[in-house]
């Protein structure tokens, strides 16, 4: 016979073996039933028929003596098969009824490693080894040694242990690949004989370099898969941190949370945010759009939650603890303090280790944003607080000191006036009451400062906007100032054009009357004071400048806040209690503008506001 046909033949004589011993193996493992098992048998029968055929042709043919040998002894082979098979059956028959025959384990764990084995995996094996035998018979064609042969069933053993998922099958194929080359490569042929002395030790030298290699093969995987893992956890965990840093308030740290750890486990999540020491209404975040959300938040669930949050313990389904619960529940914690409960919906299968690895870190990232927004939220109330305790402090001085000086002074006129008013002249009793208008009056605009700035920092009060000529508000506050002080010089620069805007009239006259009494406080007599008024496109400037000492750099920053009064070196320093430029930057503020001091040249201060202006449109009708 030609070596064509007869490496033809081989292979579909290894192709036979080899199937038939995957659909031993794999009846055998999955637990089929009898029908199954006889299918088998039937299938056998037919393809003995076959190689019945096959024999008689080539009886008939001009075979050589040696190929029908061989031929024979593999048919033999394929009977000691089907006895092989008997048995199987028979073992099977006795796995059903319990009956420990090759130690198999419990029947929780016989179904994993089932759902392991699977018939793709199982005939990617064998199309492997297959490959290897051809390889083999075209090496031994070509005059290769057996060494070379056997490197060949090794890669094939290492290629199967890199694409199956199972060490099953790399130890399986380590002895099949022994098996194989003894049957179709060591002397004599289709048997598994050896006559060879050293045929035991190649043997033995094979199966050990195969499985070692094999071996090597899936801790190289199980390390890919661990590094594929960790860099996984580390993306998780860094895409999470990042997230939960930007988030703004609770709300959106525990949103960011439950998206994460969805985009983990792909299961509907429950949130529960404790908030001195009570836990808040419960927050749903479903897998998918449609989700039953009752179930997940009703009073049996609630009950483990609570009991997590009171215990600090892990509950719900999959614990030991309250496991009828549809969720299993886990504490949000840091250091023994529980700021939330967060329940996971557990399905058919729990939690893999490394699920569990970064749900808990996930968990913790969370804890300790949390926990830094509680921190935050209480130094914030802890800084409000001292301001108020400030404001308050100031507030007592102000009534203590401030105000009882011009009562003081006040009353002190009064009494002469009464006492000894028959004896004063016309111009003394015109000074007394001089002085007892300019204190009353300092003490009405200190009250008016006290009630607007109060106003405006609760925003309670309403602006009565209408349309002003910013000329005629400079008028109407220097009323209220040409007859209080006398002693410096007041000079109004307007605008060549006409100058319109729309504010409260009130406020802003109280706003030029402050910045007019603060230049006359802070400069000697006979200062000049000059109040311009320029139109700057869609602004309105005005300005307060004096020629007295100035600002300091130093205390620029500061001039606009409450209760600041700064070094005055002028004897009247005592009308002043620092309210008068805080409530000018507010109201400004309120107008949508802006305040600022700067530098008078030659020497002085410059306070400048600025407010929005408004067009004037003049409109002609001829009659």
């Amino acid at each position: 016979m030609p070596l064509s046909i007869q490496l033809g033949c081989a292979a579909r004589f290894t192709w036979i073996e080899l199937s038939f011993l995957g659909r031993v193996i794999t009846a055998y493992i999955a637990g089929e039933n009898a029908s199954e098992v006889n299918g088998e048998a039937n299938i056998l029968d037919t393809q003995r028929q076959k190689n019945d055929i096959i024999l008689e042709a080539m009886n008939d043919g001009n075979a050589d003596n040696s190929t029908k040998g061989h031929l024979k002894k593999f048919f033999n082979y394929a009977d000691g098969a089907g006895e092989t098979y008997t048995m199987l059956k028979a073992a099977h028959g006795a796995k059903k009824r319990g009956t420990d025959i090759i130690g198999y384990e419990e029947a929780k764990s016989t179904k994993k490693r089932s759902s392991a084995l699977s018939l793709l995996e199982m005939t990617e094996s064998i199309g492997i080894l297959l490959l290897a035998t051809l390889a083999g018979y075209a090496f031994s064609w070509l005059g290769f040694t057996e060494a070379n042969i056997i490197t060949v069933y090794i890669l094939a053993v290492l290629l199967i242990a890199v694409i199956t998922t199972s060490r099953f099958y790399s130890i399986v194929s380590s002895v099949v690949s022994v098996l194989i080359f003894n049957f179709f490569f060591t002397a004599p042929k289709f048997t598994f004989m050896a006559y060879d002395k050293g045929y035991p030790a190649t043997f033995l030298i094979m199966l050990t370099a195969a499985f070692i290699t094999s071996t090597l093969a899936i801790k190289l995987k199980n390390h890919a898969k661990q590094a594929a893992q960790a860099a996984f956890r580390t993306k998780i965990l860094f895409d999470t941190n990042q997230l939960i840093q930007k988030a703004n308030g609770t709300d959106e740290i525990i949103t960011e949370t439950a998206n994460q750890l969805i985009k983990l486990l792909k299961r509907n999540i429950v949130f529960y945010h404790c908030n001195s020491g009570k836990l808040e209404e419960p927050r749903i975040f479903f897998a998918s759009e449609e989700g039953l959300g009752d179930e997940l938040v009703s009073d049996r669930e609630k009950a483990a939650a609570q009991w997590v949050m009171e215990n600090n313990k892990h509950a719900g389904a999959t614990t030991d603890t309250l496991s009828d619960a549809k969720c299993m529940y886990l504490a949000v914690r840091v250091m023994g303090k529980v700021y939330g409960v967060v329940g996971i919906k557990m399905q058919d299968n729990p939690l893999d280790s490394f699920e569990n690895s970064v749900m808990l870190s996930i968990l913790g990232e969370c804890a300790l944003a949390l926990e830094n927004e509680k921190n935050a939220k209480e130094k914030e109330a802890a800084a409000i607080l001292a301001k108020n305790e400030q404001l308050r402090a100031n507030l007592l001085r102000a009534i203590s000191h401030d105000l009882r000086t011009p009562l003081t002074s006040i009353m002190g006129n009064a009494d002469n006036l009464l006492s000894n008013g028959d004896s004063f002249d016309t111009s003394t009793k015109k000074q007394i009451y001089k002085d007892i208008y300019d204190d009353s009056m300092w003490l009405i605009n200190l009250v008016e400062n006290l009630l607007s700035v109060t106003r405006l920092e609760d925003g309670k009060m309403k602006l009565n906007l209408s349309m002003e000529l910013m000329e005629e508000i400079i008028t109407e506050a220097l009323h209220h100032i040409n007859n209080r002080d006398l002693r410096h010089r007041i000079k109004v620069k307007n605008s060549d054009e006409m100058v319109l805007v729309n504010v409260d009239a009130r406020l802003i006259v109280q706003v030029i009357i402050n910045l007019v009494d603060n230049a006359i406080k802070y400069t000697p007599e006979g200062s000049e004071i000059v109040i311009e008024t320029e139109k700057h496109k869609d602004k309105v400037k005005v300005s307060v400048a004096d020629n007295g000492l100035g600002i300091s750099d130093e205390i620029k920053g500061k001039v606009f806040d409450m209760f600041f009064s700064g070094a005055n070196n002028i004897a009247d320093s005592r009308r002043s209690i620092g309210l008068g430029l805080s409530l000018c930057k507010s109201v400004i503020a309120a107008h949508g503008g802006e305040i600022f001091v700067s530098d008078n040249k030659p020497q002085g201060a410059v306070f400048t506001f600025t407010l929005p202006a408004r067009e004037v449109n003049m409109t002609s009708h001829v009659n």
